[in-house]
């Protein structure tokens, strides 16, 4: 996620409003990173905070504790930090850096193809203006949203987790083609174009609700009018209901830990 980010604000028209570091504490893969995305990269967290301003932490959740207690002596109050880990509340963070402004984000994978999809929340000390800086550096990458951190294990369970569950669906609609007697590969791209452009239609649809897409491709008694009338047969609303309820409950649950 971090090279993605990266990548996104070097290729854009706003790369030349920043100057790029990486941090890397083993040394070879620093090289290799530095090679890579054509950036600086050191492999000592302090050296790297004292050359910037805004320090994303995109570190495994479970070592953000540790990286904010190594580098919170070098972080003064002007620095802007943000978290991308899951679970790790800006309250923890806030517990260890107490004078910093602090925004949280979660973000997912498909920003890596300029796709993403970015939860931003204000927290410790951070301002609206914090805001607006991280919310138009992401806007490269994809779409973002401003939301409370209570509503953070819910945008988890939709978009930082949701691509799996895409992935799965496209996968059981091109299985289904095979199946049937269709190439899975042909299959596989039909599932794919398909699902593409309906969510740009779903974008573009003005002031049309999702409902109304639906009813004027499932025309009553024709064949997607039998296909809509068995997923609700099969209560689906029920099952992505289920899938995002539990989602967001384990999210809960990781982010008490």
């Amino acid at each position: 996620m971090a090279s993605a980010i990266i990548s996104g604000i070097k290729n854009s028209v706003i790369a030349q409003n920043f100057t790029i570091f990486g941090s890397e504490v083993n040394e070879q893969i620093a090289k290799s990173a530095s090679d890579r995305l054509g950036i600086d990269v050191f492999f000592d967290n302090k050296a790297l905070v004292k050359a910037s301003d805004i320090i994303i932490i995109a570190t495994k959740p479970n070592s953000v504790v540790n990286v904010i207690d190594e580098i919170k002596d070098y972080l003064n109050p002007e620095k802007l930090v943000v978290s991308i880990a899951a679970g790790v509340s800006t309250e923890k963070i806030g517990n260890i850096i107490p004078n910093n402004h602090v925004i949280r984000v979660m973000p997912n994978t498909p920003a890596l193809v300029n796709l993403g999809m970015f939860g931003i929340c204000k927290g410790v000390n951070a301002t609206d203006k914090d805001i607006q800086l991280i919310e138009n550096i992401l806007s490269i990458l994809g779409k973002c949203i401003i939301i409370d951190e209570s509503q953070i294990d819910i945008v988890t369970a939709i978009s930082g987790s949701g691509p799996a569950f895409f992935y799965q669906v496209i996968e059981n609609i091109a299985r289904a083609g095979e199946k049937l007697g269709l190439d899975y590969d042909k299959s596989l791209i039909l599932a794919t174009q398909t699902a593409l452009g309906s969510a740009q239609m779903v974008f573009e649809r003005g002031d049309k609700t999702v409902q109304t897409l639906i009813d004027n491709v499932a025309t009553k008694g024709g064949c997607t009018f039998v296909g809509i009338s068995e997923m609700k047969s099969q209560q689906s609303d029920k099952l992505f209901y289920d899938v995002i309820q539990k989602t967001t409950s384990k999210a809960n649950e990781l982010g008490k830990n």
